[in-house]
């Protein structure tokens, strides 16, 4: 991290600024509802201490009215405080297999402005009618005080809703609220789709550090409790988009551009039997996707990851009132932001600056000059908090790798460039270097690979093919 100009510890500033921060018990006036009744509840991972989110939902004649509470961050988190300037420059929490690195000190981020359970706090609170067909119709934003009334793990929610497993015990009286939420995510994805946004689904590795050893490597999937918040996070980043756009606000938005390196994504179409139109387009890359997984949906994670690494990663921008808005290829959406993890990310503390601004009607708090600069700190900081996680994620599965030097494993080429090629193994979901052979492989390419040599401290793993 430091090699990368990343924060690793708290300076005695920031600490004892923290210290003094007491919960905000200010829960009536100044336009702030009191919401604490509602049947809120959050949904993450089992470990997750830092809760951004609930969620809640009523239905209205043929709408379902969906909630999505954020954290009020900036209720204690003061703009230009030591905390904030903190905050600012790591601009994002790091996550290894080993430690966590918040961006915010534990005594906020899993303390007072986590949503916990049975706790009282303050939120920012989009509200959207979402209708049979899952267009958003009538919204708004508003400042709240709620009481997340159980945890909730996504594991836990997907094996009900999917049918192969009890409802938790937790979510006990929540059974209604689960199944209208799930309808509503649902209505949400199918009309995301429709427009023309992409459905990937990737295998995720996670080194499992047990007693401060690596036990083995297991696959993140996706299942349906993480659609179901996935869904509602993007409809609430994208309605937050559109309300500072509406108010006259700048924003930071969440940009992927059109793929550079879409002639390859053709190729590999191709290569399946189909054809994709010579300029890029979301609903047509959809489309082939979509008839993808259906045809062979043990193969469709391999797919999804060569066209993911096709596409490019995400940046930040800046939208200004009046200029054309920039859009996300992979969303098929013209307005994104980034909304709904303050305790998290940097830029939607930001966000949730300018909205508490044009809420209350005041100028906005950042100058157009500034949040250009932030756009792109942001950006910046963001690849190097995700090179951190990689190194330490690929040094455990090193560690993992050590005794199989001269092992062969079936694999996917992940990325070619001059600066050399890169390719995942299927066996064991790590990623790792094309040392030779690689000549002529490209993004997409299915290999045989032997595992030459392992360095875990500096996370190097090395194949030839």
């Amino acid at each position: 991290m430091i090699e990368r100009g990343l924060y690793p510890d708290f300076p005695p500033a920031v600490l004892a600024e923290t210290r003094k921060m007491e919960e905000s018990h200010r829960f009536g006036g100044d336009g702030i509802r009191d919401l604490r009744g509602l049947p809120w509840f959050s949904i993450d991972n089992d470990d997750t201490r830092d809760l951004d989110q609930l969620t809640v939902a009523d239905a209205e004649s043929a709408d379902i009215l969906v909630y999505v509470a954020i954290a009020d961050v900036d209720a204690l988190v003061g703009q230009e405080s030591d905390t904030d300037r903190h905050a600012g420059h790591n601009t994002v929490s790091v996550y290894t297999p080993v430690r966590i690195f918040p961006m915010l000190p534990e005594r906020l981020s899993t303390g007072l402005t986590s949503l916990h359970e049975g706790e009282d706090r303050l939120a920012i609170v989009v509200e959207m009618a979402v209708g049979e067909d899952g267009a958003v119709g009538r919204v708004d934003i508003f400042r709240a005080a709620v009481r997340n009334k159980a945890r909730l793990t996504y594991n836990g929610v997907a094996a009900w809703l999917e049918g192969h497993g009890p409802l938790p015990k937790e979510a006990k009286g929540l059974d209604g609220q689960l199944r209208l939420q799930d309808e509503a995510a649902e209505r949400l994805r199918q009309r995301r789709h429709e427009r023309g946004a992409l459905q990937f689904e990737t295998l995720r590795s996670k080194p499992v550090v047990e007693g401060g050893r690596v036990r083995g490597i297991e696959e993140d999937r996706k299942n349906r409790a993480k659609e179901l918040i996935e869904d509602f996070m993007l409809a609430a980043n994208s309605t937050t988009a559109s309300f500072l756009e509406q108010r006259g606000y700048p924003s930071i938005r969440r940009l992927v551009r059109s793929p550079a390196r879409w002639p390859r994504i053709m190729d590999i179409a191709a290569r399946l039997g189909e054809r994709l139109p010579a300029e890029p387009r979301p609903a047509d890359l959809s489309r082939f996707l979509e008839r993808r997984r259906a045809a062979d949906p043990e193969g469709y994670p391999e797919l999804s990851l060569s066209v993911l690494k096709l596409l490019g990663s995400g940046e930040y921008t800046v939208d200004l009132p009046g200029q054309p808005a920039p859009g996300h290829f992979g969303l098929a959406a013209d307005d994104y932001t980034h909304a709904t993890a303050p305790n998290r990310r940097y830029p939607d503390l930001v966000t949730q600056r300018l909205v508490k601004a044009a809420l209350a009607g005041r100028p906005a708090p950042y100058e157009a000059s500034a949040l250009e600069e932030l756009a792109r700190w942001c950006t910046r900081k963001e690849d190097d908090a995700r090179r951190v996680e990689r190194q330490v994620t690929k040094s455990a599965a090193a560690l993992l790798l050590a005794d199989r030097i001269g092992e062969s494993f079936d694999a996917i080429v992940t990325g070619a460039s001059e600066k050399g090629t890169w390719v995942r193994t299927c066996r064991y979901p790590v990623e790792g270097r094309l040392t030779r052979g690689h000549e002529h492989l490209d993004v997409g390419d299915r290999v045989r690979v032997r595992l030459v040599s392992v360095d875990v401290e500096r996370g190097f793993i090395d194949f030839d093919c």
